[in-house]
Protein backbone atom coordinates (compact mmCIF):
# COMPACT_ATOMS: atom_id res chain seq x y z
CA UNK A 1 0.00 0.00 0.00
CA UNK A 2 1.73 3.71 -0.99
CA UNK A 3 0.63 6.96 -0.43
CA UNK A 4 1.10 9.79 2.37
CA UNK A 5 1.23 8.78 6.03
CA UNK A 6 -0.94 10.13 8.63
CA UNK A 7 1.28 9.57 11.45
CA UNK A 8 4.90 9.24 11.74
CA UNK A 9 5.40 6.50 14.53
CA UNK A 10 8.33 4.49 16.13
CA UNK A 11 11.46 4.11 14.70
CA UNK A 12 11.06 0.21 15.02
CA UNK A 13 7.82 -1.06 13.88
CA UNK A 14 6.74 -5.09 15.12
CA UNK A 15 3.79 -6.76 13.42
CA UNK A 16 3.07 -8.96 16.28
CA UNK A 17 3.41 -9.97 19.64
CA UNK A 18 4.15 -13.25 19.47
CA UNK A 19 7.51 -14.89 20.65
CA UNK A 20 9.90 -13.50 17.57
CA UNK A 21 8.09 -10.10 18.22
CA UNK A 22 8.45 -9.79 21.63
CA UNK A 23 12.31 -10.94 21.59
CA UNK A 24 13.08 -8.69 18.64
CA UNK A 25 11.05 -5.94 20.42
CA UNK A 26 13.31 -6.50 23.71
CA UNK A 27 16.38 -6.97 22.20
CA UNK A 28 16.22 -3.36 20.21
CA UNK A 29 15.15 -1.79 23.27
CA UNK A 30 18.48 -2.20 24.71
CA UNK A 31 19.09 0.76 23.09
CA UNK A 32 17.38 3.70 24.96
CA UNK A 33 17.28 5.72 21.74
CA UNK A 34 15.38 3.42 19.99
CA UNK A 35 11.31 3.90 20.20
CA UNK A 36 9.86 0.50 19.36
CA UNK A 37 5.92 -0.24 18.79
CA UNK A 38 4.64 -3.93 18.98
CA UNK A 39 0.88 -4.40 17.08
CA UNK A 40 -0.58 -7.70 18.26
CA UNK A 41 -3.70 -8.88 16.76
CA UNK A 42 -4.80 -10.16 19.90
CA UNK A 43 -3.44 -11.72 23.11
CA UNK A 44 -6.96 -12.84 24.04
CA UNK A 45 -6.71 -15.45 20.80
CA UNK A 46 -2.91 -16.25 22.28
CA UNK A 47 0.02 -16.90 20.12
CA UNK A 48 1.47 -20.31 19.15
CA UNK A 49 4.12 -19.52 21.51
CA UNK A 50 2.34 -19.25 24.81
CA UNK A 51 -0.15 -22.45 24.18
CA UNK A 52 3.55 -24.55 23.38
CA UNK A 53 5.42 -26.90 26.02
CA UNK A 54 7.60 -23.81 26.10
CA UNK A 55 10.63 -26.27 25.48
CA UNK A 56 14.09 -23.97 24.24
CA UNK A 57 16.03 -25.91 22.67
CA UNK A 58 19.90 -25.12 22.59
CA UNK A 59 23.57 -26.31 22.43
CA UNK A 60 26.24 -25.34 24.41
CA UNK A 61 24.66 -23.96 27.77
CA UNK A 62 25.99 -23.61 31.33
CA UNK A 63 22.96 -26.01 32.06
CA UNK A 64 24.10 -28.38 30.25
CA UNK A 65 27.84 -27.73 31.54
CA UNK A 66 26.83 -28.24 35.09
CA UNK A 67 24.67 -31.29 34.09
CA UNK A 68 27.95 -33.06 32.41
CA UNK A 69 26.49 -32.52 28.89
CA UNK A 70 29.24 -32.20 26.13
CA UNK A 71 26.97 -30.19 23.25
CA UNK A 72 27.45 -27.29 21.03
CA UNK A 73 25.70 -25.07 18.55
CA UNK A 74 27.47 -26.42 15.59
CA UNK A 75 26.53 -29.85 16.91
CA UNK A 76 22.94 -29.15 17.73
CA UNK A 77 22.74 -27.23 13.62
CA UNK A 78 24.33 -30.50 12.36
CA UNK A 79 21.31 -33.20 13.87
CA UNK A 80 18.59 -30.22 12.76
CA UNK A 81 19.77 -30.55 9.15
CA UNK A 82 20.23 -34.23 9.30
CA UNK A 83 16.56 -34.64 10.25
CA UNK A 84 15.52 -31.58 7.65
CA UNK A 85 17.72 -32.44 4.60
CA UNK A 86 17.62 -28.54 3.60
CA UNK A 87 21.62 -28.14 3.15
CA UNK A 88 20.13 -24.51 1.30
CA UNK A 89 19.09 -23.24 4.99
CA UNK A 90 22.45 -24.06 6.44
CA UNK A 91 23.76 -20.19 7.25
CA UNK A 92 20.04 -19.57 9.17
CA UNK A 93 20.01 -23.16 10.56
CA UNK A 94 23.53 -21.74 12.27
CA UNK A 95 23.05 -18.35 12.62
CA UNK A 96 19.80 -19.15 15.58
CA UNK A 97 21.77 -22.03 16.76
CA UNK A 98 24.51 -20.38 17.69
CA UNK A 99 22.39 -17.08 19.50
CA UNK A 100 20.49 -20.11 21.32
CA UNK A 101 23.14 -20.45 24.32
CA UNK A 102 23.34 -16.96 24.80
CA UNK A 103 19.68 -16.32 24.65
CA UNK A 104 18.87 -18.85 26.84
CA UNK A 105 21.60 -18.07 29.50
CA UNK A 106 20.37 -14.17 29.22
CA UNK A 107 16.50 -15.48 29.88
CA UNK A 108 17.69 -17.09 33.14
CA UNK A 109 19.35 -14.37 34.14
CA UNK A 110 15.98 -11.79 33.44
CA UNK A 111 14.81 -14.52 36.74
CA UNK A 112 13.00 -16.84 34.45
CA UNK A 113 13.69 -20.23 36.01
CA UNK A 114 15.07 -22.62 33.52
CA UNK A 115 16.70 -26.10 34.06
CA UNK A 116 17.62 -28.38 31.10
CA UNK A 117 15.31 -31.18 30.64
CA UNK A 118 17.68 -34.26 31.65
CA UNK A 119 14.15 -36.16 31.82
CA UNK A 120 13.10 -34.64 28.08
CA UNK A 121 14.57 -36.83 25.66
CA UNK A 122 13.24 -36.62 21.66
CA UNK A 123 13.57 -38.49 18.72
CA UNK A 124 16.85 -36.98 16.83
CA UNK A 125 18.88 -35.29 19.90
CA UNK A 126 21.57 -37.03 20.76
CA UNK A 127 21.73 -35.40 24.07
CA UNK A 128 19.68 -33.52 26.43
CA UNK A 129 18.75 -30.15 24.42
CA UNK A 130 15.52 -28.57 25.59
CA UNK A 131 15.36 -26.28 28.40
CA UNK A 132 12.67 -25.51 30.23
CA UNK A 133 11.11 -24.21 33.12
CA UNK A 134 11.74 -25.51 36.51
CA UNK A 135 7.65 -25.53 37.25
CA UNK A 136 7.32 -27.14 33.96
CA UNK A 137 4.10 -24.70 32.88
CA UNK A 138 4.49 -24.32 29.49
CA UNK A 139 4.41 -21.45 27.26
CA UNK A 140 2.09 -19.51 28.75
CA UNK A 141 4.51 -18.90 31.42
CA UNK A 142 7.53 -18.20 29.58
CA UNK A 143 5.24 -15.44 27.18
CA UNK A 144 3.44 -13.57 30.31
CA UNK A 145 7.89 -13.44 31.73
CA UNK A 146 8.99 -11.73 28.00
CA UNK A 147 5.97 -9.85 28.07
CA UNK A 148 6.42 -8.33 31.12
CA UNK A 149 9.91 -7.65 30.65
CA UNK A 150 8.80 -5.46 27.61
CA UNK A 151 6.73 -3.53 29.68
CA UNK A 152 9.56 -2.47 31.75
CA UNK A 153 11.47 -0.43 28.70
CA UNK A 154 10.00 3.04 28.24
CA UNK A 155 10.99 3.43 24.70
CA UNK A 156 8.92 0.27 23.58
CA UNK A 157 4.89 0.84 23.28
CA UNK A 158 2.83 -2.90 23.01
CA UNK A 159 -0.54 -2.52 21.25
CA UNK A 160 -3.12 -4.98 21.68
CA UNK A 161 -5.75 -5.75 19.48
CA UNK A 162 -3.87 -3.92 16.48
CA UNK A 163 -3.26 -6.16 14.06
CA UNK A 164 -1.14 -4.76 11.13
CA UNK A 165 -3.26 -5.32 8.22
CA UNK A 166 -0.98 -4.10 5.25
CA UNK A 167 2.72 -2.53 4.50
CA UNK A 168 2.96 0.95 3.81
CA UNK A 169 5.55 1.14 0.69
CA UNK A 170 7.10 4.37 -0.57
CA UNK A 171 9.47 4.11 -3.74
CA UNK A 172 9.72 -0.20 -2.98
CA UNK A 173 11.07 0.40 0.32
CA UNK A 174 8.90 -0.45 3.22
CA UNK A 175 8.14 2.68 4.98
CA UNK A 176 5.62 1.85 7.81
CA UNK A 177 2.59 -0.38 8.78
CA UNK A 178 -1.09 -0.32 8.22
CA UNK A 179 -3.04 -1.12 11.87
CA UNK A 180 -6.51 -1.67 12.61
CA UNK A 181 -7.18 -0.43 15.32
CA UNK A 182 -11.17 0.40 17.07
CA UNK A 183 -12.29 0.06 13.81
CA UNK A 184 -10.62 2.68 12.32
CA UNK A 185 -7.36 1.51 9.75
CA UNK A 186 -4.29 3.97 10.45
CA UNK A 187 -1.56 4.66 8.66
CA UNK A 188 2.00 4.99 10.19
CA UNK A 189 5.54 5.27 9.56
CA UNK A 190 8.28 3.48 10.76
CA UNK A 191 12.25 3.15 10.16
CA UNK A 192 12.05 -0.35 10.12
CA UNK A 193 9.50 -3.11 9.98
CA UNK A 194 9.56 -6.68 11.52
CA UNK A 195 7.30 -8.69 10.75
CA UNK A 196 6.76 -11.67 13.62
CA UNK A 197 2.95 -12.87 12.80
CA UNK A 198 2.37 -16.18 13.06
CA UNK A 199 1.93 -18.88 10.04
CA UNK A 200 -1.27 -20.00 8.20
CA UNK A 201 -2.12 -22.72 10.17
CA UNK A 202 -5.51 -21.09 11.00
CA UNK A 203 -6.05 -20.55 7.56
CA UNK A 204 -8.32 -23.75 5.91
CA UNK A 205 -7.96 -22.26 2.21
CA UNK A 206 -4.00 -21.69 2.66
CA UNK A 207 -3.87 -25.00 4.34
CA UNK A 208 -5.60 -27.07 1.71
CA UNK A 209 -3.46 -25.21 -1.15
CA UNK A 210 -0.13 -25.81 0.01
CA UNK A 211 -0.62 -28.82 2.99
CA UNK A 212 -3.18 -30.94 0.92
CA UNK A 213 -1.63 -34.11 2.07
CA UNK A 214 -1.60 -33.63 5.81
CA UNK A 215 -6.12 -34.89 5.01
CA UNK A 216 -8.10 -33.57 7.43
CA UNK A 217 -5.43 -32.45 11.22
CA UNK A 218 -6.54 -31.58 14.16
CA UNK A 219 -5.80 -27.89 14.25
CA UNK A 220 -3.99 -27.59 17.62
CA UNK A 221 -2.78 -23.54 16.98
CA UNK A 222 -4.05 -20.76 17.30
CA UNK A 223 -7.05 -19.20 15.55
CA UNK A 224 -5.04 -15.71 14.79
CA UNK A 225 -2.47 -18.22 12.45
CA UNK A 226 -4.09 -16.97 9.06
CA UNK A 227 -0.53 -15.92 7.47
CA UNK A 228 -1.52 -12.07 6.27
CA UNK A 229 2.02 -11.09 5.83
CA UNK A 230 2.81 -13.70 3.20
CA UNK A 231 0.58 -11.54 0.33
CA UNK A 232 2.13 -8.37 1.96
CA UNK A 233 5.70 -9.88 1.14
CA UNK A 234 5.26 -11.30 -2.44
CA UNK A 235 3.79 -7.77 -3.93
CA UNK A 236 7.30 -6.69 -3.12
CA UNK A 237 9.01 -9.30 -4.83
CA UNK A 238 9.75 -11.40 -1.84
CA UNK A 239 9.57 -15.02 -2.13
CA UNK A 240 8.65 -18.16 0.32
CA UNK A 241 9.88 -21.87 0.16
CA UNK A 242 8.83 -25.56 2.02
CA UNK A 243 5.36 -24.31 1.77
CA UNK A 244 4.10 -27.95 2.11
CA UNK A 245 6.25 -28.43 5.53
CA UNK A 246 4.14 -28.12 8.98
CA UNK A 247 4.52 -28.91 12.59
CA UNK A 248 2.80 -31.66 13.28
CA UNK A 249 2.12 -34.07 15.88
CA UNK A 250 1.16 -37.72 16.42
CA UNK A 251 0.23 -37.43 19.53
CA UNK A 252 -3.25 -35.54 19.67
CA UNK A 253 -5.98 -37.20 21.86
CA UNK A 254 -8.50 -37.76 20.15
CA UNK A 255 -11.96 -36.13 21.38
CA UNK A 256 -9.93 -33.93 24.00
CA UNK A 257 -6.89 -31.68 21.85
CA UNK A 258 -4.80 -32.49 24.00
CA UNK A 259 -1.44 -33.78 23.48
CA UNK A 260 0.28 -36.53 25.66
CA UNK A 261 4.33 -36.08 26.47
CA UNK A 262 6.63 -37.04 23.61
CA UNK A 263 9.06 -38.58 25.93
CA UNK A 264 6.52 -41.31 26.94
CA UNK A 265 8.09 -43.91 23.92
CA UNK A 266 11.31 -43.63 25.88
CA UNK A 267 9.98 -44.77 28.76
CA UNK A 268 8.76 -47.83 27.53
CA UNK A 269 5.05 -46.50 26.04
CA UNK A 270 3.73 -48.41 22.98
CA UNK A 271 1.38 -47.47 19.66
CA UNK A 272 -1.32 -50.42 19.00
CA UNK A 273 -3.17 -49.91 15.93
CA UNK A 274 -6.55 -51.96 14.66
CA UNK A 275 -6.32 -55.65 15.58
CA UNK A 276 -3.49 -54.87 18.35
CA UNK A 277 -0.93 -54.04 15.03
CA UNK A 278 2.12 -52.46 16.20
CA UNK A 279 3.10 -50.40 12.97
CA UNK A 280 6.10 -48.45 13.92
CA UNK A 281 9.37 -47.67 16.12
CA UNK A 282 8.12 -45.53 18.95
CA UNK A 283 11.04 -44.39 19.54
CA UNK A 284 12.37 -43.58 16.27
CA UNK A 285 10.32 -41.03 14.87
CA UNK A 286 9.58 -37.38 16.37
CA UNK A 287 6.23 -36.35 16.59
CA UNK A 288 5.87 -34.39 14.03
CA UNK A 289 6.36 -37.47 11.30
CA UNK A 290 4.74 -39.52 13.35
CA UNK A 291 1.47 -37.61 12.67
CA UNK A 292 1.78 -39.04 9.06
CA UNK A 293 2.56 -42.71 9.98
CA UNK A 294 -1.01 -42.15 12.25
CA UNK A 295 -3.00 -40.73 9.86
CA UNK A 296 -2.29 -44.11 7.03
CA UNK A 297 -3.76 -46.26 10.03
CA UNK A 298 -7.06 -47.30 10.38
CA UNK A 299 -9.40 -44.54 11.94
CA UNK A 300 -6.17 -42.55 11.55
CA UNK A 301 -5.84 -42.95 15.09
CA UNK A 302 -3.63 -45.62 17.43
CA UNK A 303 -4.07 -46.31 21.41
CA UNK A 304 -0.92 -45.15 23.15
CA UNK A 305 -0.16 -47.86 26.03
CA UNK A 306 2.13 -46.92 28.77
CA UNK A 307 2.32 -47.87 33.08
CA UNK A 308 2.57 -45.90 35.86
CA UNK A 309 6.69 -45.70 35.47
CA UNK A 310 6.11 -44.39 32.56
CA UNK A 311 3.38 -42.14 33.60
CA UNK A 312 5.41 -40.86 36.40
CA UNK A 313 7.88 -40.11 34.79
CA UNK A 314 6.53 -37.34 32.51
CA UNK A 315 3.15 -36.40 34.61
CA UNK A 316 4.94 -33.02 35.57
CA UNK A 317 5.32 -32.08 31.87
CA UNK A 318 2.45 -29.00 31.23
CA UNK A 319 0.89 -31.20 28.39
CA UNK A 320 0.51 -34.49 30.50
CA UNK A 321 -1.31 -32.05 33.37
CA UNK A 322 -3.33 -30.88 30.45
CA UNK A 323 -3.92 -34.51 29.89
CA UNK A 324 -4.99 -35.52 33.34
CA UNK A 325 -7.09 -32.77 34.21
CA UNK A 326 -9.08 -33.27 31.06
CA UNK A 327 -9.50 -36.84 31.66
CA UNK A 328 -8.07 -37.91 28.28
CA UNK A 329 -5.49 -41.24 29.81
CA UNK A 330 -7.46 -44.04 31.67
CA UNK A 331 -6.27 -46.25 33.81
CA UNK A 332 -6.53 -49.82 33.17
CA UNK A 333 -5.89 -52.20 36.21
CA UNK A 334 -4.94 -55.45 34.09
CA UNK A 335 -4.22 -56.55 30.98
CA UNK A 336 -7.41 -58.85 30.47
CA UNK A 337 -9.31 -55.00 30.97
CA UNK A 338 -6.79 -53.67 28.31
CA UNK A 339 -7.71 -56.21 25.78
CA UNK A 340 -11.25 -55.44 27.06
CA UNK A 341 -10.88 -51.61 26.18
CA UNK A 342 -9.20 -52.57 22.92
CA UNK A 343 -11.62 -55.26 21.83
CA UNK A 344 -8.95 -57.22 21.48
CA UNK A 345 -8.07 -61.32 22.68
CA UNK A 346 -5.87 -61.00 25.56
CA UNK A 347 -2.87 -63.18 23.89
CA UNK A 348 -2.80 -60.73 21.31
CA UNK A 349 -2.42 -57.86 23.70
CA UNK A 350 0.54 -59.30 25.42
CA UNK A 351 2.31 -59.74 22.13
CA UNK A 352 1.50 -55.86 21.16
CA UNK A 353 2.77 -54.52 24.65
CA UNK A 354 5.76 -56.89 24.54
CA UNK A 355 9.08 -54.46 24.88
CA UNK A 356 11.36 -54.53 21.79
CA UNK A 357 14.77 -55.70 22.93
CA UNK A 358 16.95 -53.24 25.19
CA UNK A 359 13.77 -51.10 26.28
CA UNK A 360 11.82 -51.56 29.87
CA UNK A 361 8.81 -53.65 29.52
CA UNK A 362 5.36 -52.45 30.41
CA UNK A 363 3.47 -53.66 33.78
CA UNK A 364 -0.44 -53.04 34.77
CA UNK A 365 -1.60 -51.28 35.91
CA UNK A 366 -1.93 -49.66 32.36
CA UNK A 367 -2.31 -45.94 30.98
CA UNK A 368 -4.20 -45.89 27.40
CA UNK A 369 -4.87 -42.78 25.60
CA UNK A 370 -6.01 -43.01 21.80
CA UNK A 371 -4.21 -40.61 19.87
CA UNK A 372 -4.42 -39.13 16.29
CA UNK A 373 -2.67 -36.36 14.57
CA UNK A 374 -3.27 -32.86 14.38
CA UNK A 375 -1.42 -29.47 12.52
CA UNK A 376 0.13 -26.92 15.35
CA UNK A 377 1.74 -24.46 13.07
CA UNK A 378 3.13 -24.22 9.49
CA UNK A 379 7.10 -24.43 8.61
CA UNK A 380 6.99 -22.61 5.07
CA UNK A 381 7.14 -19.33 4.65
CA UNK A 382 9.34 -15.94 3.43
CA UNK A 383 12.84 -16.17 2.46
CA UNK A 384 14.98 -14.46 4.88
CA UNK A 385 18.79 -14.04 5.61
CA UNK A 386 20.80 -14.89 8.47
CA UNK A 387 20.28 -11.05 9.65
CA UNK A 388 16.20 -11.88 9.25
CA UNK A 389 16.04 -9.45 6.27
CA UNK A 390 13.17 -10.22 3.63
CA UNK A 391 14.99 -11.35 0.85
CA UNK A 392 13.43 -10.06 -3.05
CA UNK A 393 13.78 -13.17 -6.08
CA UNK A 394 17.15 -11.65 -6.60
CA UNK A 395 18.13 -12.62 -2.81
CA UNK A 396 18.68 -8.89 -2.15
CA UNK A 397 17.39 -6.99 1.06
CA UNK A 398 13.89 -5.31 0.44
CA UNK A 399 14.81 -2.12 2.17
CA UNK A 400 13.67 -2.02 6.28
CA UNK A 401 11.99 -5.13 6.16
CA UNK A 402 12.68 -8.07 8.56
CA UNK A 403 10.79 -11.33 9.45
CA UNK A 404 10.97 -14.35 11.53
CA UNK A 405 8.54 -16.52 13.77
CA UNK A 406 6.17 -18.33 11.38
CA UNK A 407 5.67 -15.70 9.04
CA UNK A 408 9.73 -16.83 8.10
CA UNK A 409 10.24 -20.37 6.37
CA UNK A 410 11.03 -22.58 9.55
CA UNK A 411 13.15 -24.94 10.18
CA UNK A 412 11.71 -28.26 9.35
CA UNK A 413 13.01 -28.38 5.45
CA UNK A 414 10.59 -29.42 2.45
CA UNK A 415 8.86 -31.93 5.00
CA UNK A 416 7.12 -32.03 7.94
CA UNK A 417 9.41 -34.89 8.71
CA UNK A 418 11.95 -33.24 9.15
CA UNK A 419 11.05 -31.37 12.72
CA UNK A 420 12.75 -31.81 15.19
CA UNK A 421 11.02 -31.02 18.87
CA UNK A 422 12.31 -27.22 19.92
CA UNK A 423 12.38 -25.82 16.84
CA UNK A 424 9.54 -23.70 16.36
CA UNK A 425 10.72 -21.67 19.55
CA UNK A 426 14.10 -21.83 18.33
CA UNK A 427 13.52 -20.14 15.17
CA UNK A 428 11.04 -17.49 16.67
CA UNK A 429 13.41 -16.64 19.56
CA UNK A 430 16.25 -17.12 18.02
CA UNK A 431 15.39 -14.54 14.70
CA UNK A 432 14.15 -12.42 16.87
CA UNK A 433 17.21 -12.28 19.31
CA UNK A 434 19.22 -11.45 15.88
CA UNK A 435 17.01 -8.78 14.60
CA UNK A 436 16.49 -7.00 17.46
CA UNK A 437 20.22 -6.80 18.01
CA UNK A 438 21.29 -6.02 14.79
CA UNK A 439 18.84 -2.83 15.38
CA UNK A 440 20.22 -2.22 18.74
CA UNK A 441 23.88 -1.32 17.57
CA UNK A 442 22.82 0.40 14.47
CA UNK A 443 22.70 4.45 14.49
CA UNK A 444 19.73 6.12 15.50
CA UNK A 445 17.73 8.17 13.48
CA UNK A 446 15.19 7.62 11.10
CA UNK A 447 17.77 7.03 8.15
CA UNK A 448 20.44 4.85 9.76
CA UNK A 449 17.34 2.45 9.84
Amino acid sequence: MTGDLVDVGPDVAVAGGGACGVMAALRAAQNPDLVVAVFEKSTREGCNAAISSGSLAAGGTRFQRAAGIDDSPLKHAEEILAASGDKEWRPVVEAVCAVAPAMVEWLADTGYPIEIGTDMPRAGMSVPRLHTDSGRQGGGRLMRHLRGLLGSYPNVAFVDEAPVVDLVVDAGAVSGVVVDQNGRRQRIGAGTVVLAVDGFAGNPALVKEHLSDLGNPYHGGVSTSTGDALDWVRRLGGRVRNMGAGLRSGLVVVDHGTRVSPALPFHGAVLVAARGRRFVDEQRYGYSALAQILRRQPGERAAMIFDATALAATRESEMMRQCLAAGAIREVATLDGLAAQLGLDVERVREAVRARPGRRQLRPPFQLAWVTHGLLATQGGVVIDTQGRVLDSADRPIPHLYAGGGTACGLAGPSSDGYLSGNGLLSAFGMGWIIGNALASRPTGRSAL
